[in-house]
C-alpha cells in the first residue's frame, strides 16, 4: 500500500488507518531531525541584531547551562524562538506548543509567557507596556519566567559570549523530543501513576 484508499476520512478502512499509523510513528520519531533543521533555519531569520536568531538560541541555551539549569530548561532555551519564522506575533505560544508534550508544565508555562515577560527589558524603548507581565504576578512560575528572560533570553545578544554549537545541544534535544509524549510522570511530576503504585 503506497497511499490510503479513501478520499474522505470517514471512508477509511482499518487497514488504511493501520498503514497511516505506521507512517506517523516513523514521522514522529524523526521530530528531532526536523527541529534541528528548524533551528539551523533561524540563521536566516529576523535581521538587524548583532547575532542571528540561531546564535541567540544557542547563547540562551549556553547561558541556561552555565547557570546550572536542568535539561528541560536548557532545551527550552534552545527552542524558545522557533516560532519567530511562522508565528512572529505569537512565537512564544508556538514554541510552547512544540515542547509541551515532552516537559513539565512549568517549562511550558515559561516558554508560553516569555514573549510578554521579555517586554520588561525593551518595552520602554520600543514604546510598548513593559509591565504587561504584571498580570501574572503571584503565579507560581512568575519568578522562574522572570529569571529565564532576565538571565538567559534578554542577555543572549552578545557576539562575544562563549556560545556552544548546536552539536553540543543535539543530544539533549534528542533526549527530550524522543520521550513518550504527555507522560504524566514528566508533565506533572509528583503525580502517582498506576505503575508507581504497584
Amino acid at each position: 500500500m503506497d497511499t490510503v484508499s479513501f478520499r474522505r476520512m470517514d471512508e477509511g478502512t482499518p487497514e488504511d488507518y493501520a498503514f497511516l499509523g505506521r507512517l506517523e510513528h516513523d514521522y514522529v520519531a524523526a521530530l528531532p531531525d526536523r527541529l534541528l533543521d528548524a533551528l539551523r533555519g533561524l540563521s536566516n531569520s529576523l535581521a538587524g541584531y548583532r547575532i542571528d536568531r540561531l546564535q541567540h538560541s544557542l547563547q540562551s541555551a549556553s547561558r541556561a547551562e552555565d547557570d546550572g539549569a536542568d535539561i528541560e530548561l536548557i532545551v527550552a532555551a534552545l527552542v524558545h524562538d522557533l516560532g519567530d519564522d511562522l508565528a512572529p506575533e505569537n512565537h512564544s505560544q508556538m514554541a510552547a506548543a512544540i515542547i509541551r508534550p515532552y516537559v513539565r508544565e512549568e517549562v511550558t508555562w515559561i516558554i508560553e509567557h516569555h514573549g510578554v515577560f521579555q517586554m520588561f527589558y525593551y518595552g520602554e524603548a520600543a514604546g510598548v507596556n513593559r509591565d504587561e507581565r504584571e498580570r501574572w504576578r503571584g503565579h507560581e512560575w512568575f519568578d522562574n519566567c522572570e529569571r529565564f528572560c532576565r538571565d538567559w533570553d534578554q542577555m543572549a545578544f552578545d557576539p562575544d559570549y562563549p556560545t556552544r554549537p548546536l552539536s553540543h545541544f543535539e543530544p539533549m534535544l534528542r533526549e527530550i523530543f524522543t520521550r513518550t509524549p504527555f507522560d504524566p510522570a514528566i508533565i506533572n511530576p509528583g503525580i502517582i501513576t498506576p505503575d508507581a503504585q504497584a
